[in-house]
Formats: structure tokens, C-alpha cells, sequence
């Protein structure tokens, strides 16, 4: 019988990763401007897609853009961040994204630098 009362227990859905639909680099002086677009199964503040960043391939952050609320309405959504600072002679970046629920996902997305 106590193994059927375990059984009964509500156990979290396991979310979906964040999808990096697109994403893009533009110079401004010294600084780059990042426009990613994300899409995610947000169902509110209990799911969704809560950031994204600018990682160079060893995994160094360079830039992080917070997401303050759930995009339930919204899917895709683009959202940018400007004046991250790309080390010198750097020619690729990648994206990330992160849920509330699950953290940062698996997948990467390369950003030529031009």
C-alpha cells in the first residue's frame, strides 16, 4: 500500500529547452547589439524561458540578457541586448538559452561575427 501512495504523488513536468529560433550580431564601435529570437512553451511563471547569453566557444559569458516575465502570448519573441564587449580577433559566438524550470538548455546557436 505504500508504494501505491507514492505512486499517487503529483511529480513536475520535466519543460522543454528554450529554442534559439535566430539570432543576430551587429558592431556598434567598441561594443556588439544582440537581437535573439526565442521561442518556448511558457504556461506562465511556473514555465518559461527566463534568459539567454553570449558565450564564446569555452563557454566564457560575455553578455546575458534576463527575461523578466513569461512570453506565454507572444511565441516567437526577439528580444536584444547592446554593448557586450567581444575580445579582439573573436570571429564566432554562440547563444544560449535558459528556462526557469530547467536552467541553461543543451543546444547552441553560432553567431558569425562580421
Amino acid at each position: 500500500m505504500r508504494y501505491l501512495i507514492l505512486l499517487a504523488l503529483p511529480f513536475p513536468a520535466l519543460a522543454d529547452d528554450a529554442v534559439i529560433e535566430a539570432a543576430e550580431a551587429r558592431a556598434s564601435g567598441e561594443t556588439w547589439n544582440f537581437s535573439v529570437t526565442l521561442s518556448h512553451g511558457d504556461t506562465g511563471w511556473d514555465d518559461y524561458a527566463d534568459g539567454w547569453r553570449v558565450v564564446l566557444a569555452d563557454g566564457t559569458e560575455l553578455g546575458f540578457r534576463e527575461l523578466l516575465h513569461p512570453h506565454e502570448n507572444e511565441q516567437p519573441f526577439t528580444r536584444s541586448l547592446s554593448g557586450v564587449t567581444i575580445p579582439a580577433g573573436t570571429r564566432e559566438v554562440f547563444i544560449e538559452a535558459r528556462t526557469n524550470t530547467d536552467g541553461w538548455g543543451a543546444a547552441r546557436l553560432a553567431v558569425p561575427l562580421k
